[in-house]
Parts: structure tokens; sequence; C-alpha cells
């Protein structure tokens, strides 16, 4: 694997520390660190009790093959068999007639060295040059007190605090990135007004990252947090969702973080991950058994995460065990929280909702009870998270990529297929009955290929983007006529060189830019306002929501450039 970005997030201006922090390793973030990793240790007792078992099952074996009088389990070191052969013959005794006798080394004398004395100076020591006094080198302590460094520490840390500020007027993109089996989340600051962009800082992962979601309620326990009074209400945090059935959160205003501020999930890595198979094998072709769900945690991939920004402390998840599950960031992990029960668990669980994995997952910004969800039983659902029950629904015809709320109407969302078609419905009209057919507002044919990105732009209605499989950026612009019917028209594409298109993303501050990422493992931010015809077919609709569209020459594609890139591309 080469590399690619599975997922990306924008954060707003202004939600970033200017000065973010270092990572300190102190005692307090060594008993946290402890308590967050004794989940994992548990785990692994019960591996290392089962690879005991296993090593005490083998030397049974090889003991009794011994006692049969095989030896097919013996170990043989024929160096150390020639070496005891070796020391058969005795010195005393003369050897045949014709043969020498046969020699044995004895222990080195090394009184010669006089390494009794060894640390003990010389009187007499030979000159050595310019280095005779050698001592002098290692005199100081520190910088500060040599008096032939000019240069002090405390110029080096103002250059690298410098370096590292975060203006008021830069974004944040956090980028999910896999290469060469290595996963990590790079963080880029995208400087708008000189249109630059470039690598902050990045953080490790333990597994591939499959999603990502930025949130500004700071989790409990947050060693970022936990050392200030009155406890910070808002942050600048980042949730991903892994192959390993948890749920990671970091904060981004801390440099070189080893491990996350919060884990929600307990995977139990003996059982979980062991599939069963279904049936003898013989005749029929093997299948996996699905893993046993828990009310607690999920037990597989999480593919989704959304953050309620009405409620903060509430982030929904999706993952491939078929359930989606609530948490609450407010608890702290590992605390008991009454009746035996351990917080750090969901504290709802919804199963039953879909029949396969549960693709995406989003909150309704107008209304912050109400989820809407998309699987590969090639269904989407939208239900209240307080009746669970009272689900309505739709049968989409293909496993579906990707779904979100229309921020302009309350009732409206879209749906990225497999198929390459994007559907918009409106959820007042979805039955609760599958099996009644309901008809979308309108079917748009977008990509040849998987439609895997979809995204609707917060600042100007109307205006979607997506991206697919095919390589291909495109812009869409939605009409609506007096009647209620919709017409959808292209208003730019472009392949910006990233892959195959796997997360596509508006500013949540620019008007008309957006961040792409896909298969090759390159960020590219695109600012549409610098093509010509995206200016006259989208003027309307700007100047109707009173956003200034600056005149801007150029590409209005930013990305860091590799060595030998070529910087050509082509537009449509």
């Amino acid at each position: 694997m080469s590399g690619l970005i599975s997922s990306l997030a924008w954060v707003k201006r202004g939600a970033t520390q200017q000065n973010p922090q270092k990572y300190v390793l102190n005692d307090q973030e060594l008993r946290r660190v402890s308590a967050l990793a004794r989940i994992e240790l548990e785990d692994a007792k019960a591996e290392l009790q089962r690879a005991q078992k296993a090593a005490n099952a083998i030397e049974k074996r090889v003991v009794s093959g011994a006692v049969d009088g095989g030896d097919d389990g013996a170990w043989v070191d024929e160096d150390e068999e020639a070496q005891d052969s070796d020391g058969d013959v005795s010195m005393d005794e003369k050897p045949p007639e014709g043969q020498a006798k046969p020699t044995t080394k004895k222990p080195r004398d090394l009184s010669e060295y006089n390494l009794d004395n060894y640390d003990d100076g010389d009187d007499n020591e030979a000159e050595l040059g310019p280095f005779t006094n050698v001592k002098g080198l290692t005199y100081y302590r520190n910088n500060e007190e040599d008096p032939y460094i000019t240069l002090k520490d405390d110029n080096e840390d103002e250059d690298e605090q410098e370096e590292l500020e975060v203006l008021p007027t830069d974004n944040l993109v956090v980028v999910a990135k896999t290469q060469d089996e290595i996963s990590q989340l790079e963080v880029y600051v995208y400087d708008e007004s000189q249109e630059n962009l470039y690598v902050h800082h990045d953080l490790m992962l333990p597994n591939f990252p499959l999603c990502l979601e930025w949130l500004d309620f700071p989790p409990a326990g947050s060693p970022s947090t936990s050392s200030i009074s009155p406890k910070k209400e808002f942050g600048n945090y980042i949730a991903v969702g892994t192959m390993d059935p948890e749920i990671e959160i970091w904060s981004l205003d801390v440099l070189e973080g080893m491990y996350p501020d919060m884990i929600l999930g307990r995977p139990d890595k003996t059982t979980a991950h062991v599939p069963v198979p279904l049936g003898t094998g013989k005749k029929k072709k093997k299948k996996a058994k699905h893993r046993a769900t828990s009310v607690n945690y999920h037990v597989d991939a999480i593919l989704s995460l959304s953050w309620n920004k009405s409620h903060r402390n509430l982030l929904a998840s999706a993952s491939a065990d078929r359930t989606i599950k609530l948490w609450d960031l407010s608890r702290t992990v590992g605390a008991t929280i009454g009746d035996g029960e351990e917080a750090g668990g969901a504290i709802r669980s919804f199963d039953g909702v879909h029949k396969d994995k549960i693709q995406s997952v989003q909150w309704n910004d107008r209304e912050p009870t109400v989820l809407l969800s998309g699987s590969y039983d090639r269904t989407v659902r939208t239900f209240d998270s307080r009746a669970p029950e009272s689900c309505l629904g739709a049968i989409v015809g293909s496993d579906v990529e990707a779904l979100r709320w229309d921020s302009w109407d309350p009732y409206g969302f879209y749906v990225s297929l497999e198929n390459g078609v994007i559907l918009n419905f409106d959820a007042r009209t979805l039955p609760s009955n599958l099996n009644n057919p309901c008809p979308s507002r309108f079917t748009l044919s977008a990509h040849d290929g998987a439609a895997s990105a979809l995204d609707i732009n917060p600042h100007v209605r109307g205006v979607i983007v997506t991206g697919g499989t095919d390589k291909i950026v495109k812009v869409w612009n939605v009409t609506e006529d007096g009647d209620g019917k919709r017409g959808v028209s292209l208003v730019t594409s472009r392949d910006l060189g990233v892959g195959k298109v796997f997360s596509t993303v508006w500013s949540p501050d620019d008007i008309l830019t957006l961040a792409t990422g896909g298969s090759a493992g390159k960020l590219q931010v695109w600012d549409i306002g610098t093509n010509h015809n995206v200016r006259k077919t989208l003027g309307a609709k700007l100047t109707e929501a009173g956003k200034a569209l600056k005149e801007k020459a150029g590409r209005g594609v930013i990305g860091v450039a590799d060595d030998g890139e070529d910087d050509s591309d082509d537009e449509e």
C-alpha cells in the first residue's frame, strides 16, 4: 500500500489555540494512561494464558514421544554434541599411535593488562594534542552555564514557538492517512489569504482509520483540561474511528501526543475477532458468522461518527457490527457509575435498525434528537433517538456510500450510492414499512463507479459536491421552481490528482472552498470561486445569500507539492 487518505475534517477558524502545547508525560499522565491501558492489559493476560496452555500441550506431546522411544520431538544441537564428544578425551589418557595429543584452550591470562588499576589516573599522560583536556568538553551542565554558547535555548524556543503558531485566520485540515502500513493523523494549516497549505504536526494511530469527526466538547478526564480550573467549556478535538472496535478522541492543541484523551469502547481481542465458519464446509462455501453484538461496545470496525452540535456531549457511531451506539463524553472512562456498571460504555445501543454493515450515520442539526443512517442492506433509515421503534425508511437499490442532511431543509437529505447515483429524499414522506415504495425527489447519475463522497455547502443554498472512484470531483447546483420541483445541473468538475476520491468536504469559513483526499494519499484544497463558470452560475445565489465573492486568478488548487510533481491538470 503506497498511501491513501480515508477521511478528512476541517477545523473552523479561531477554534485552535494560537500556541499549541507540547505533550508532557508526567506522573499524572502516567496514571491516566495506565487507567486507559488497563482495558488492553486484561486482553493481553487472557492471550498470555492461551499461549501458555498451547505451550504446555506441545511440551506434553514432546515428552510422550520421548517415552515411547521416538526422537521426532527432541531438539538436537549438532554443535553442542560435537563439543561434548571432544570433551570425552582426557588429557591424562594417551592417544592412539599416530595421533597427536588433544589440546584444550586455557583461560587467557589478563594480568598483563593490569585491569584492577584501570580506572586510576596516569601521572605520565601522553600528549593528545588539542584534546588533552577532554573533560572540558562536558564541563558545563547546560547551555546556560557555557560561556562559549552565545545562542541560548530561549531564542530557540521562541523560534520554534513562532513556527508552530496557529493564527486566528488559519484553518486546520485533519487528514486520516495510511502509508506503508503506518496510520497517522496529519494536521495541516491552511492560510486562505496567502494560499498556503503545510503540515503542522502529526499523531500516530494504532490501526487503520476509517472516519473522522471534529468536536469542541472537552471529554471527561482529558489531560488538556484536567489541570485547568474552572474546566474549559470548549476545546479542539478530533474523534477517530478505526478498524478496531473503538473510538479515540485526540486533542488537536497538543503536539507530539502519545495517547488519546479518551477511548470509547472495550474490544475483546481474544474473542471478538475470531471468525467462526458456518456448516461443515464440505459442499457449501464457508461463511463467517456475525460477531456477537454487545449493548455497551462495538465489536467490529467503526465506519461513521457524528457529533451532536446541540447536545455537545453526545457522539453517535455506526459500525460494521450492524449497530448504532450513543456515547456520553461527559462520563469518565473507568469510573463506576452504579450497580457495578463501568463508565465508558455506550449509553444507548440501537440494534435491528439495519440488517448489514452501517456505512454512515448523521444527526439532524435542525432536529437534534433525530438520526439518519444508511447501510449495506441497501436501505436508509431515520428515527428519533428517544423512540427508535418508530423508524422510517426507504429502499435505495444499492449499497449506501454516504449521506447528509440538507442544512437548508430540516426534512431533506441526500444519499450517495455504490452505483454512482445521488438521491434526494423528504423524510416526511418515508414509510414505516420498507415494502411500501418511496420515490425520491430527484435522481442524479453523478459518477461512473461508486459515489464515495458527498457534502452540502453550508454557505450557499443548493450547492453540493460529490466525489467518486472515477477520480472526479463534481460541484452541482440544485434549483427549485415555484411548484417545488427540483432541477440539478453540473457547475464544474475536476480531476484533482488525489486518485479515487474518498472524502471531500466544504470549508466551514470560505464560501466556495473544499478539501479533497483519496487513494493517492494527497490532500488538495480547491477554491472553485476562481472558475468563471462557477461565478456566473452561482452569482445570483451568492448575492441572495449576501456573500461577497472576491475576484481571484490562478488555478485555485492548493496542495503540498511533491518533488517532480507535474503541475498540469485538466478541467471540464
